[in-house]
Formats: structure tokens, C-alpha cells, sequence
């Protein structure tokens, strides 16, 4: 059974996505699937065991020159990938017009079907196009986590239960981590690092400043030195000054997705804002605590079957006592 996924963006979402892949393949050994992404997250549905064949997109760049000729000469290619094979199942995983247009470019075989979102759930975008291009709509629960939302669209399109166990099948190499992320590992006298992951898309998701260094403080005090990856100028500003002075603290160069998602691989634990490097973390199964400003953390956030993963919500924000206490849970656990 040929089957292709679709789920563009964003990184937090694919990382989502990755459990849905994993039953599939638990019920349907033989199945081959493929998946449609954004370009920029193609390296991480790459590492998504199971996966045959990454088509990328990039839609986002298109939309900003829609008639160009780069753009025009690279919409014909992405189709033509897309069109290479017939799929017995398409199945939409993200319900907005962006991903319908995937669903309904890809061709089918013979008695092969659509299948989508029928319903908003609370906190998820969805547009009407993502109704109306599947053969079969599928209604979900309005209160889902993502993670499940994702797992009960692909058991219901493709009739299996959802399995008790769940995986993300996020492979890494370990071997090809580079110099500058394992050196702190291997720092004398420390037990192991913590990549702090402060970085989001959103201001109003930030933790402080000033709690990030009494956070990385306490870190060290207890032997554990502090990493700290970024991925704009401005969130490499704050890694400095959240490493300035500290005796145990390096920022990492700047990584590409795959080259940070082994790095993280190599430290003792993670603790982050609501982000995708932090739903990496997740995937990774990585001792995690994960800070909330809203509480969102029902939908986006570690579930509660891990004892090594928590999320601390908190108005206007989680404390440093909140967040230290989360992570002494989590890390006993491993």
C-alpha cells in the first residue's frame, strides 16, 4: 500500500506528525510512505523512520514571486516529483488550503482516496478547502492533543486501532555530531549538559532573561554544564548574555536541522520555551521541561504517559523555583 502524508510546516507540527507514521507502519508493515513538507523541515521527515521518499515544497517562497520564472520553473518540478507515483491513501494531516493543494495535485490509484480534517479542533487552524478536496472527511474530538489529533486521522482514514505504545521513530546520528556540540559534554569534571532552548517564533512565549541565567546557575552548580543553540542574531544575542559569565556555558554555532537535532541527541537534557527545537526534544525522548506562558500545554506539549517529560504553565510566567523542581522530577526519572 502506497500512502503519502501531508504535512508542510511548522517544525513543532512535523515533529507531531512523526507518531501518525509510526502506527501506520505498526498496522501496515508492507505500507511504503511518503511525505510532502516544507522544505526548510525536509531534513527532519528524513530522520522519521519509515518514511521512503521526502517530496519538498516550498511554498512559502513561491507565494512571495508567484509568477516568476524560478518560481514557475520550480512549481512544475514539485509536481512533477509529487505525480512521480499513484498513492492508495493521501492523507492531509495539517486541514488548511496550503496542504489541500498537495492532497489534490497527488495522484491517485485506482480506488485510491483522500482523506482529511472534517472539523476545527480547539487551538488548530482549518480552512474549508480541506474538506471539500477529500473523499473522506474525518471529524476528531474539538479537544485533542496534536500528537493524537495526527495518530486518530491516519487510524480512522486507514481502519486500525491506535496502538498504546507511542514512538516517533526520530532517528539521529550521534556519530556525526560535530566538535563544537560535543565538547561540552566532554568538559572536565561536569556530568553532562542541558541545551537551554530559548529561542521561539513568538515574543509573548519568552522566559526571562534573568530567569535563564539563574536557571543556568543552578545547572552548574549541580555539575551540569549549560548549551545554548539559536537560530536568529537576536537569539544569539541572548545566548551570550545568557552565558556571560557563567563557568560552564558554550553557544553553539549556528547548526543546520539535522546537525541540531544530533546535538541535542548528545546532552543529558533539555528545558525550553514552547518551540520546535523543544517538540524535538520530545521526539527524542530527552529528560524535557517546557515552559508555558499560556496554557496550551494540553495540545502542544510532552503528554502526560512520559514521567521523563513535564511542561510548567504559569501567568505572567513559571518562576525558576517552578521550573528547577520540574526539572529535579524529570531528571531523577532518567
Amino acid at each position: 500500500m502506497k500512502i503519502l502524508i501531508v504535512k508542510l510546516s511548522s517544525l513543532g507540527d512535523v515533529v507531531h506528525a512523526m507518531p501518525a507514521v509510526q502506527d501506520i507502519l505498526r498496522a501496515l508493515p508492507e505500507a511504503h510512505i511518503d511525505w510532502v513538507v516544507e522544505r526548510g523541515f525536509a531534513p527532519l521527515a528524513q530522520r522519521c523512520q519509515g518514511v521512503r521518499r521526502v517530496i519538498a515544497s516550498d511554498l512559502r517562497r513561491w507565494r512571495k514571486a508567484p509568477f516568476s520564472t524560478d518560481t514557475r520553473g520550480a512549481w512544475r518540478a514539485f509536481k512533477a516529483e509529487l505525480q512521480l507515483e499513484a498513492y492508495d491513501a493521501v492523507i492531509d494531516l495539517q486541514g488548511l488550503t496550503k496542504s489541500a493543494l498537495g492532497s489534490w495535485l497527488a495522484r491517485l490509484s485506482p480506488g485510491g482516496q483522500r482523506y482529511g480534517l472534517a472539523n476545527q479542533t480547539e487551538g488548530s487552524s482549518f480552512e474549508a478547502p480541506a474538506r471539500w478536496v477529500a473523499h473522506q472527511a474525518i471529524t476528531l474530538p474539538a479537544h485533542s492533543h496534536a500528537v493524537t489529533r495526527s495518530r486518530e486521522l491516519c487510524a480512522q482514514a486507514l481502519h486500525y486501532r491506535v496502538p498504546d505504545e507511542l514512538s516517533f521513530g526520530l532517528v539521529t546520528q550521534q556519530a556525526q555530531v560535530s566538535r563544537a556540540s560535543a565538547g561540552m559534554a566532554s568538559a572536565s569534571g561536569l556530568r553532562g549538559t542541558v541545551a537551554l532552548v530559548h529561542g521561539t517564533s513568538r515574543a509573548d512565549k519568552q522566559w526571562p532573561l534573568a530567569h535563564w541565567r539563574a536557571l543556568a546557575q543552578r545547572l552548574n552548580a549541580t555539575g551540569l554544564g549549560v548549551v545554548l543553540p539559536h537560530g536568529s542574531p537576536a537569539e544569539l544575542q541572548t545566548a551570550n548574555d545568557i552565558a556571560q559569565g557563567l563557568a560552564h556555558a558554550q553557544v553553539w554555532p549556528l547548526l543546520k536541522l539535522d546537525a541540531l537535532t544530533d546535538a541535542l541527541d548528545t546532552c543529558s537534557g533539555v528545558i525550553g520555551v514552547d518551540s520546535g527545537l523543544s517538540h524535538i526534544a520530545v521526539a527524542l525522548d530527552l529528560p524535557h521541561v517546557q515552559i508555558y506562558n499560556f496554557d496550551t500545554a494540553w495540545r502542544t506539549g510532552p503528554l502526560a504517559e512520559s514521567p521523563r517529560q513535564c511542561s510548567v504553565f504559569a501567568q505572567p510566567t513559571p518562576s525558576v523555583d517552578a521550573v528547577w523542581q520540574a526539572w529535579l522530577g524529570v531528571s531523577a526519572v532518567a
